[in-house]
């Protein structure tokens, strides 16, 4: 075994202080990837669900389903994360994965809404017939092409934010760029629901069509643009990759094989992946039912549902921007993960109760309080995520940690419209369905707490460096 085939530990600990630390304006031009993407879920889970279930008269059960496909395609996360690591594309490990993944899914989301006008034209014209269901698969086909994109780009995007930061940096980076992810989806809300004011009340399907073509080209034009600003430049000046990964300069690169062995060594990564999987379902089963309600319930026109996402953005961006600095340096993250858990469990009992009052400012009050507690344990888990994510495989575990929120965000989208139509066919009451879909979520974050109460960080890292450290030296030998 030739020794000088590691780089020299030492090296880490000198060679970073060399490299600059990311600067608060760059952690805010970082942030307008987030951004990006925070405008891109508007227009999928913001307007093309709302278009299916209520222009459209597709079962939300149907239209949940397509949606979710993005999600369920997640597992990819940790492939892409694992070529990340390994393998640079245009000369850099991350930024190349999310160039190429940014222009892949701006084409599948402008494709899934021609898709979409076919599958109603389709429901109206023949039903529910062979044509029809042949629509609904290529629907869900589409959504699954874009989720493979998004899983190309956001996870060597999150691992960027491993290479670019220190720790001393990292929580204050995480409450800047998943800010950034917030401002997008309210911007993404404004600038869709100006947009679509033309068509509030009763407008021709070619009315509708082209309004909502419009929106799938201009938006998509900004997020692509918005991309190329965020990342050029920063992994090459400020990525320490280099320097902490002690695989980075082996011509045996870790593979996926003992990637996901070092992945598996603690049983606390287990318990992280379960809580974040929970959490995640609980605080994202409203997505697909959001804008019906308000437009059910509330009798609120298509531009206002849209702009609840606004609502919910504004109080979940407070959250976000306040708790890496005055919660979680005051009672830490795990503490904090907690409060952010129980207060959106109240949240969601308020906004079950604002149903029954038929009050929209009500609703939209209890909207912007859950949205504030959805930021505060949102912040603390991120913050806990890369504390529990290795440097040699920090794409690895991103896409580890990607594959459990998407995962749970595709059992969360398909839950929603599942259970409001298991609701509808058991009281035949809308509001008493609604509430059933914000009240399990309520009684879920309950277990997530529970879980989270296991979860040891120190624990974990003394594994993953064991493992790490075995790993290396068995494929050296």
């Amino acid at each position: 075994m030739s020794i000088d085939r590691f780089p020299d530990s030492r090296l880490t600990d000198s060679a970073t202080p060399a490299i600059k630390r990311v600067s608060l304006a760059t952690m805010f031009r970082l942030g307008l990837f987030q951004m990006g993407l925070g405008m891109m879920s508007i227009l999928t889970l913001g307007v093309l669900n709302r278009v299916m279930i209520k222009e459209l008269a597709i079962p939300a059960t149907v239209v949940a389903g397509t949606l979710a496909m993005h999600q369920f395609v997640a597992p990819a996360r940790v492939w892409f994360g694992q070529m990340s690591d390994a393998k640079p594309l245009f000369g850099h490990h991350r930024t190349g994965y999310v160039w190429v993944g940014s222009v892949l899914f701006v084409i599948s989301a402008f494709l899934a809404v021609q898709v979409m006008w076919g599958l109603g034209g389709s429901l109206e014209a023949v039903g529910w017939t062979t044509p029809t269901y042949g629509w609904v698969g290529l629907l869900g086909l589409i959504f699954a092409l874009y989720g493979i994109a998004i899983c190309s780009s956001s996870t060597p995007f999150a691992a960027l934010l491993v290479d670019v930061s220190d720790e001393e940096d990292r929580s204050k980076l995480v409450g800047v760029v998943w800010s950034m992810l917030m401002v997008g989806i309210i911007i993404g809300a404004i600038v869709s629901s100006g947009l679509l004011k033309q068509i509030d009340g009763d407008v021709s399907r070619e009315v509708l069509q082209g309004s909502i073509n419009g929106l799938f080209v201009k938006v998509p034009a900004l997020v692509l643009l918005l991309v190329g600003i965020s990342t050029f430049g920063v992994e090459k000046k400020y990525s320490r990759y280099g320097v902490r990964s002690s695989a980075v300069n082996r011509e045996d690169k870790i593979t996926l094989g003992s990637a996901l062995r070092i992945l598996t060594a603690s049983r606390q990564t287990g318990l992280f992946f379960t809580f974040l999987l929970i959490m995640t379902i609980c605080l994202f089963m409203q997505d697909a039912v959001l804008e019906p309600y308000g437009g059910e319930i509330f009798k609120m026109p298509i531009s206002e549902t849209t702009r609840l996402n606004a609502i919910y953005g504004t109080g979940t961006l407070i959250g976000l921007s306040t708790t890496g600095f005055f919660i979680v340096p005051r009672i830490g993250k795990q503490n904090t993960i907690r409060l952010g858990c129980l207060s959106v469990a109240a949240c969601l009992g308020l906004i079950i109760l604002s149903g029954f009052t038929g009050n929209p400012i009500v609703f939209k009050s209890a909207l912007m309080l859950f949205g504030l507690a959805s930021g505060i344990a949102t912040t603390g888990a991120l913050s806990l995520m890369l504390d529990l994510t290795a440097a040699e495989t920090a794409g690895t575990f991103i896409g580890a940690w990607g594959l459990s929120q998407a995962m749970a965000r595709g059992v969360a989208t398909v839950s929603g419209g599942a259970i409001l139509d298991f609701g509808r066919s058991l009281f035949g009451v809308p509001m008493l369905a609604y509430g059933l879909v914000f009240a399990v979520p309520a009684a879920g974050m309950i277990l997530a707490v529970w879980l989270l109460s296991r979860v040891d960080v120190r624990e974990f890292q003394d594994n993953a460096k064991s493992a790490i450290a075995t790993i290396l030296e068995n494929e050296l030998d």
